[in-house]
Order: structure tokens, then C-alpha cells, then sequence
């Protein structure tokens, strides 16, 4: 399998990634300060979408990778502009 190329996105991936480590550990200390179970799980929730979002955008950004090197630069306009579209649709599937 092909790996991620571009040094932009895989920034902005790594980025997102340690915000959920941060958020992570945030809820960590909620447990053990004994917060309430709602507020922890609503915590949990905004890091599963953090995750979810992640994985899509790593997903988009292969797909242009991949794509665009099969399909020639002549079409990287049009495919960028359907790959935003897909992102924007896969991310609202939660």
C-alpha cells in the first residue's frame, strides 16, 4: 500500500492526532478527579469524532494521492473539488 507523500497533510494529520492525544488526556483526569459520568462521556464523543474525522481526511488525502498520480495533473483541479465533496459527505455520516 502506498504511503502518504505530502508533507502538508501529513502535518495537518499528525496535528489532529495529538489534539485527541490532548483530549485524551483530559479525559483521563476527569476520572480521576471523579467528574461526572455525562460530562466524561460527552468528551468521549467529541474524541471519537476527532478519530472518525482523522481517518477520513487520512483517507481523502490518499485517494488525491493516488488518484492524481494515475489520472495526470491535467484533472487534479476537478478531482480535488470531488474529493472535498466526498470528505464533506463522509463526515457527516455520525
Amino acid at each position: 500500500m502506498a504511503k502518504l507523500t505530502d508533507e502538508k497533510n501529513r502535518t495537518d494529520l499528525l496535528n489532529r492526532l495529538k489534539r485527541a492525544e490532548g483530549q485524551l488526556r483530559g479525559i483521563q483526569r476527569m476520572i480521576e478527579e471523579g467528574q461526572p459520568c455525562l460530562d466524561i462521556a460527552s468528551q468521549m464523543a467529541a474524541v471519537r469524532k476527532a478519530l472518525d474525522s482523522t481517518y477520513v481526511r487520512m483517507t481523502v488525502c490518499f485517494m488525491q494521492q493516488e488518484l492524481g498520480a494515475r489520472l495526470g495533473a491535467e484533472s487534479a483541479e476537478q478531482l480535488t473539488e470531488v474529493l472535498g465533496e466526498v470528505q464533506t459527505l463522509l463526515g457527516k455520516v455520525r
